[in-house]
């Protein structure tokens, strides 16, 4: 899916809108914070608030934006010749994660929302994922047929967001072991990529 460029100014505001809410929400709870409050902590009118947040509850997932928008400019500065798996590999630990924020975030979503909702959110931010990973192989010379691109892609995706997901529904939550489970889910799709339309990868 195609999406607009978003400006500078564009990427402040926003990123101010989720400091403002973390705070809020980690001091009085997702429920009783309201958009108002956001908007007025971080020196923006609701009417601002709505242009870049649907809803309250979106900027529980306003972190997976930022990071894709890492994620694709990571894997755009890997080598051509890198196989695929080991650039996105490096493309996702190269994030500068905040190990703090990460785990608040998860815990807020975990308390907040309900299963179903969060993994429908994980499933968008996956599709997007694997049309990054998608861009990325489309452009190498020997990418292969479209087919072997998508399914590539989507793979991958699945494998990462499939530890995610684990990780997310979990009681306990650590970066490491978001860490661990990615690596482990990566290092089995780049093992089951050996024969047929994924051997040149």
């Amino acid at each position: 899916m195609d999406r607009p460029a978003r400006t500078v100014r564009s990427e402040r505001t926003r990123e101010a809108l989720r400091r403002a809410a973390l705070v809020r929400f980690l001091a009085q709870g997702v429920e009783d914070t309201s958009a108002d409050q956001i908007a007025a902590d971080a020196g923006v009118s609701l009417r601002t608030f709505y242009r870049h947040f649907t809803s309250k509850h979106d900027l529980l997932f306003a972190d997976y934006d930022a990071g894709l928008h890492w994620f694709r400019n990571a894997l755009a500065a890997r080598p051509d010749d890198e196989p695929i798996i080991e650039s996105v590999r490096a493309a996702i630990f190269a994030f500068p994660y905040d190990v703090g924020t990460v785990t608040q975030i998860a815990s807020l979503r975990a308390e907040a929302l309900d299963p179903g909702r969060i993994v429908h959110h994980i499933r968008q931010v996956e599709s997007d994922f694997a049309e990054a990973v998608a861009e990325r192989l489309g452009r190498r010379t020997a990418a292969g047929t479209p087919l072997a691109v998508t399914v590539t892609a989507r793979c991958i995706a699945a494998a990462v967001f499939g530890a995610m997901e684990v990780w997310m529904l979990r009681d306990e939550r650590s970066l490491s072991e978001l860490a661990q489970l990615c690596h482990s889910a990566l290092t089995s799709i780049e093992h089951g990529m050996v024969d047929g339309m994924f051997r040149h990868y």
